[in-house]
């Protein structure tokens, strides 16, 4: 715990705020998936079955959406609730919305022979050509949903 402690505070400012967003933006996730409706959480995003273009992203938002991205995951990793892909996507939609930088997250499955659910689910989100939340293994998902924003 105190080696935790110890990273946040030797942490740039400018990084220490978005960690804290990050932690705070993944809690507000967590609690809306278990209480509002998927459909509810996304209302506002634009939906697709296969791709939503985005528009081009300067170097500065790609350097600000790559940061969140970092941020989330280091966050994820820290809190006392379960920050698994859905949470991590819907926060980075949230937060890279707020800063007005466009993007997109995908829904996907998998067969899963090992399970006994049978199959796996993973959401992840992009911006422009980078992934930015969810991007290991991502690939070996079969694309059912796309949500983007503006």
């Amino acid at each position: 715990m105190f080696k935790r402690i110890n990273q946040f505070l030797h942490l740039a400012h400018q990084d220490k705020k978005l960690f804290i967003e990050a932690f705070t933006t993944l809690g507000i996730m967590r609690a809306a998936i278990l209480s509002i409706s998927f459909k509810r959480l996304t209302r506002s995003l634009e939906h697709s079955k296969d791709n939503i273009d985005t528009e081009p992203l300067t170097a500065e938002q790609l350097k600000i959406a790559v940061s969140i991205g970092k941020a989330i995951e280091q966050a994820a990793n820290n809190t006392p609730w379960e920050s698994a892909c859905l949470a991590q996507s819907l926060a980075a939609q949230r937060m890279l919305q707020k800063r007005g930088i466009a993007g997109v997250f995908y829904l996907g499955v998998m067969k899963d022979e090992t399970s006994k659910e049978k199959m796996k689910a993973h959401a992840w989100s992009q911006c422009g050509n980078e992934i930015i939340t969810g991007g290991a293994g991502h690939e070996e998902f079969t694309v059912l949903s796309v949500f983007g924003w503006h």
